[in-house]
């Protein structure tokens, strides 16, 4: 059996990750509310099914992303059920064709490990480097569930929240597609 924990409202007692640190710091800081739980190892989106289910909202996708080259990466943050087409995101940025960025880079570039990618990676990423990007469909959401930068931390807050107050102090300015 899948566990989830009771819900809190408050950080976690100990960070695992420099990053998960730095999400629960900034929340903080910015006097953001929010809802997580701690759960199992959580990778697929299947597995946040039961995550929706206790926090009442919807996961977000988000899938790191690169050019042929390894030039240019993006971070894109869509709804949970959609398929992902190279395709259609390459046209809706004008943009030549992209696929998954390696995972060694993960770690390097947005500080997390394969199934915990998350829009909260701007705040490491100081230099730009990497391209937020967000589906219309989640923005449209009044509420936003992801990583907390872990695969056992998931939490909900609200969509504004990230879009009007977090993104703007990560120097951060999403381009929002249709897809």
């Amino acid at each position: 059996m899948f566990y989830i924990s009771d819900i809190k409202e408050t950080r976690p007692e100990e960070c695992t990750t420099p990053l998960q640190e730095k999400v629960y710091d900034t929340l903080d800081e910015l006097k953001l509310p929010y809802k997580r739980v701690h759960t199992d190892e959580a990778i697929t989106m299947d597995d946040c099914t039961l995550i929706d289910e206790k926090l009442d909202m919807k996961m977000v996708k988000t899938l790191f992303l690169c050019n042929q080259k390894k030039t240019s990466f993006y971070l894109f943050i869509t709804t949970g059920d959609k398929k992902f087409k190279s395709k259609d995101f390459s046209h809706a940025l004008d943009v030549s064709r992209v696929s998954f960025a390696p995972k060694e880079l993960m770690d390097q570039m947005i500080g997390t490990k394969i199934g915990a990618a998350t829009i909260y990676s701007a705040l490491i990423d100081e230099n730009n480097d990497v391209k937020i990007v967000i589906d219309k469909d989640v923005v449209n959401e009044e509420w936003y569930g992801c990583s907390d930068g872990t695969t056992t931390g998931y939490m909900k807050v609200s969509t504004d929240d990230i879009i009007k107050r977090l993104l703007p102090i990560t120097h951060h300015t999403p381009a929002i597609i249709e897809v």
